[in-house]
């Protein structure tokens, strides 16, 4: 446990970048009387805004604390997932940007039910609420737990604090307000991991190569272990995980999703992406040498006992930064809970509304739509100061954490239904149906047999069928869910009609479309130049 030493200087910075958080909320509220307006800014953000606001949702206390410490405890393997995404993403977001923009109105699962049917939206849907509640819950009980220890606040006190702030801002503001603030926090994010970067340079006997020289020597440089054994966290795993994470994102969330449809036009919401693909890897990249250039730090430097790999990155800030510097940082990890839990309520708002409010009571005038989406957006976000308050009086994520992993089981192989909608044409509704049981079947088996339960070291399987067991990590699980889905969807489809598809929904689809346009703007060029003539 670390002495609170902020000064008076500090505690300003914090309280006025709380302030400005709030102005945010009412700079934009004049602006939200509809819907589309509250949930998607009817097209006013510019491209750069929506593009850094990708970056900021995508980056929360779980990179701010989680990338240091695991840089200070281990290697870069962990990063391997975060390099993934370019990597897949550069190639596919020319079509999944503007297919969802062509056949959505405000929910990412609307596409699912388009192309599958109704089950396969609600799968997905309802993945997407408990993932975002679980997520929401564990960022509130990271945030308030770091920032208790170096301000000897309240935990509960911290929660209710940014968790009112947090509704406040998307009931006046909605998605507008949303996309400026986090414009505001990726600039303190990157502020933030330069200053601290700089800081730990200058403050390490030797520099540079010293850096290098220890961190290699004590194994925390590379991405290994290199290994093709999927029982371990090895590189290809992280790899292959990596790949079905960046599809997850940025092709089946609704909080990136949503972003696609606040662009002004295809262009912009592709140069929106492409910003947002590009900008988060180095934010990520940041913080885990971050953790390196800590753990060289701490070997020249004496770390008092008892402080874990998470807990480095917040005694170093206190202890060692200069006043002023600290309440900075301090406010930039606050801004950056705030700017992804914002993100978080306003798109749970916006299924819940679309898939659910809007089918029990179709056809209402959309006031009372907007007035549904600002009631649930004070329900939830009060619902997930909740489970964070709980997370903090368990001590940690505990026997909810367990519960709330349980999800699993019902959401794997949502990438597998995306992309086998995209690509395979022949792939039909009772095969989708059918994969889906069986991709329910398969995680339920592959998570009781691999979740041990129980106090110390009597824990015991879920379930145990001996050499049956699921032995593999459990990042291979998320991914042989989807392979599941796409092998079973793909042969059952096959003893069902072809379906009769409208072809937007497909890549294919996408493909014909350009090579229209191309082929338009041919006949259109020899016109142009006879008119100039």
């Amino acid at each position: 446990m670390m002495k609170p030493v902020l000064g008076v200087i500090d505690y300003s910075i914090i309280i006025a970048v709380l302030l400005l958080t709030l102005y945010f909320g009412l700079r934009y509220a004049r602006n939200q009387n509809s819907t589309q307006e509250y949930f998607a800014a009817k097209g006013r953000v510019p491209a750069w805004a929506i593009g850094m606001s990708l970056l900021a949702t995508l980056i929360s206390s779980v990179t701010f604390l989680g990338y240091p410490g695991e840089g200070y405890a281990s290697n870069w393997l962990k990063l391997v997932q975060g390099l993934m995404v370019p990597i897949v993403l550069l190639g596919a977001i020319w079509f999944i940007v503007p297919l969802y923009r062509k056949v959505i109105g405000l929910s990412t699962y609307e596409y699912f039910e388009k192309r599958f049917g109704s089950l396969a939206r609600y799968y997905s849907s309802i993945a997407f609420v408990l993932r975002q509640f679980s997520g929401m819950g564990t960022v509130f009980f990271l945030l308030a737990v770091a920032l208790s220890s170096m301000t000897g606040g309240n935990t509960t006190m911290i929660i209710v604090v940014v968790g009112l702030i947090i509704i406040a801002v998307n009931l006046m503001g909605g998605i507008e307000a949303v996309i400026w603030l986090d414009v505001f926090q990726g600039f303190m994010l990157f502020a933030s991991g330069i200053i601290c970067i700089g800081v730990l340079y200058f403050s390490i006997k030797g520099g540079l190569p010293e850096i290098w020289r220890v961190a290699s020597e004590g194994g925390h440089t590379g991405f290994g272990p290199y290994d093709v054994d999927f029982t371990k966290l090895t590189f290809i795993v992280m790899a292959i995980n990596g790949a079905f994470y960046a599809i997850q994102k940025y092709g089946t969330d609704q909080t990136v999703v949503q972003r696609y449809l606040t662009a002004r036009s295809d262009k912009a919401a592709i140069r929106a992406s492409l910003l947002g693909i590009i900008l988060t890897v180095p934010a990520w990249t940041i913080f885990m040498l971050i953790g390196t250039a800590l753990f060289v730090f701490y070997k020249q430097n004496p770390l008092p006992e008892g402080i874990t790999a998470n807990g480095v990155f917040p005694y170093f800030i206190i202890t060692q930064l200069p006043v002023g510097v600290v309440g900075f940082i301090l406010s930039a990890m606050i801004s950056a809970a705030v700017c992804s839990l914002s993100a978080d309520l306003n798109s749970l708002a916006a299924v819940c509304v679309e898939d659910y409010y809007k089918k029990l009571r179709p056809n209402r005038p959309d006031s009372e739509y907007l007035k549904s989406g600002r009631i649930t957006v004070i329900l939830s976000g009060l619902l997930s100061m909740g489970i964070g308050i709980l997370y903090t009086s368990l001590g940690n994520e505990g026997v909810l954490g367990v519960i709330f992993t349980l999800y699993a089981i019902f959401s794997g192989g949502i990438v597998g239904i995306f992309l086998l909608g995209l690509f395979n044409a022949r792939a039909n509704r009772q095969g989708i149906n059918i994969a889906i049981v069986v991709c329910v079947i398969f995680t339920s088996y592959a998570f009781l047999t691999s979740t041990p339960i129980g106090l110390g070291d009597h824990k015991t399987l879920l379930l145990d069928l001996g050499r049956f067991n699921f032995t593999h990590d459990k990042l291979m699980l998320g991914v042989y869910s989807h392979v599941v889905v796409i092998v079973v969807g793909s042969l059952a489809s096959l003893f069902f009609p072809k379906p009769d598809l409208d072809r937007n929904l497909l890549y294919s689809g996408w493909r014909e479309s350009k090579r229209e346009e191309k082929r338009l703007e041919k006949l259109s060029k020899p016109e142009s130049t006879e008119a100039k003539n």
